[in-house]
């Protein structure tokens, strides 16, 4: 993967002005880093700044969300785009989770206040308050039928919710943790450990399929078909494997030394999140990065989609949603 190129967080809001600035980066593996800028030398009619970037930095194209920037010394590109809408009052502190229902509708998301609600995913409005973990809630997500939430908490309980009247229907007790996630795909269980062990096992067989050791504690996992899949660990690497080959990793993806918090498939690619406040999604048919922005190096633990729209919760208590053009 090319050099990654950084952005000033609120670059969007920033360059509304007429001469406003915001800084840009972009860092090769191995060589120093390159810093630039942005300046806004107007605003046209229809809305849309007329930018112009400092040496050694290109602007593609801009829109009233997306900016696409190119540093050609590197061969790198990427296409920053901003939040559509951003949610502050769902939470009062740091968001750990969230999923978006299969029909779109419904937003569900736990946080560090100990709180775990579902809200309208149009607009953020609160629809449920899902109450009986005693601590923290570490994980939720939405049943297939988009009616039912399953979470688990820092009490060792997974509960299975109503998410039309808050109900808890089943509590089950005495989990011991050392998975930090779950994926499956077809007839395979694969598991991202502290150990930096990355497991798969067979659900009919319950025999092991592979054990994939990895550079640190695996944070995250997910299918992206039938045999390929990736995972994320502590130490910024990404590792994408083949389970007919898992002793040698198809790539390794290593961005920054932040921690991997989340992977999503996406289409054609994937979306990643990390530690240091970047998202990031790759896609075979594009020759550039599309970069989600608006973090200001709070990690972003948690990413969901439906259709063309992205949804991200940060420790700064946000929810964010992107709306993606074609791609």
């Amino acid at each position: 993967m090319a050099a990654p190129l950084r952005i000033q967080s609120d670059w969007a809001q920033a360059l509304r002005k007429d001469e406003g600035e915001a800084w840009l980066s972009c860092h090769p593996p191995g060589k120093p880093t390159l810093y630039g800028s942005l300046t806004c030398q107007g605003i046209g009619l229809d809305g849309i700044p007329e930018v112009i970037a400092s040496e050694g930095f290109v602007v593609n194209e801009i829109n009233k969300k997306s900016i696409h920037i190119s540093c050609p010394k590197e061969n790198a590109s990427s296409k920053f785009l901003a939040p559509y809408t951003t949610f502050s009052r769902i939470h009062a502190k740091s968001i750990t989770c969230l999923d978006i229902s299969s029909g779109g509708g419904l937003g569900v998301s736990s946080s560090t206040d100990g709180s775990m609600k579902i809200w309208q995913a149009s607009n953020g409005e609160l629809r449920r308050v899902l109450e009986g973990h005693v601590f923290d809630v570490n994980c939720c997500r939405f049943f297939p039928s988009g009616l039912v939430v399953l979470s688990g908490g820092m009490d060792a309980q997974l509960k299975i919710w109503s998410a039309e009247d808050a109900s808890c229907v089943v509590t089950f007790k005495g989990h011991k943790g050392g998975e930090r996630e779950v994926g499956t795909e077809s007839k395979m269980l694969l598991l991202a450990r502290e150990d930096k062990k990355l497991q798969c096992v067979g659900l009919q067989s319950r025999q092991p399929v592979f054990l994939f050791i990895g550079s640190d504690a695996f944070n995250c996992c997910t299918f992206l078909s039938g045999f390929l899949l990736l995972a994320g660990t502590q130490d910024g690497n990404i590792y994408q494997l083949d389970v007919r080959n898992p002793r040698a990793p198809v790539q390794v993806i290593h961005r920054s030394g932040a921690p991997v918090l989340s992977l999503l498939s996406f289409r054609d690619g994937f979306i990643a999140s990390q530690g240091d406040g970047s998202s990031f999604i790759v896609q075979q048919d594009l020759d550039y990065v599309i970069e989600l922005t608006g973090a200001d190096c709070d990690p972003v633990y948690k990413v969901a989609t439906w259709e063309k729209q992205i949804y991200t919760c940060c420790r700064d208590g946000l929810v964010r949603r992107y709306q993606l053009s074609d791609l």
